[in-house]
């Protein structure tokens, strides 16, 4: 069975990955399993996984070197960054390539038993 990730979000930024304006999601800290997939929870109030994508890799640098290699793609501003990473030595960007976008999103309580919203990200076992 395949190990792929769940990750919170919140959905200003998910909308700004669906229409591709995003294309790394901002992490202070990484997962250490290997995942083929990472689903995208979308936060209060929409409660809903809305898709997701196939995991490729990520960058690991300071949070200003992050910056400069992925303000184009990175789907919010500047200040709402480095108040984010604020005092942080190192910045996580997973990669956003290939994303598939549910027609109907998943409600995570009827398909994960005792679904409690990551507050940064679980573990999930196959498909969803």
């Amino acid at each position: 069975m395949n190990l792929n990730l769940l990750i919170s979000i919140k959905p200003k930024y998910v909308k700004e990955i669906i229409n591709g304006r995003k294309k790394y999601e901002f992490r202070k800290r990484i997962f250490k399993k290997n995942v083929d997939k990472i689903y995208i929870y979308s936060t209060a109030p929409d409660k809903r996984i809305v898709g997701y994508f196939e995991y490729k890799g990520y960058l690991k640098d300071t949070p200003k070197c992050i910056w400069e290699k992925t303000v184009q793609f990175s789907g919010i501003t500047e200040d709402e960054y480095f108040k984010y990473l604020y005092k942080k030595e190192d910045a996580y960007a997973i990669e956003i390539e290939q994303l598939y976008v549910f027609d109907i999103p998943i409600d995570p309580f009827e398909k994960i038993i005792g679904f409690v919203a990551p507050q940064s990200y679980k573990y999930v076992d196959g498909d969803l």
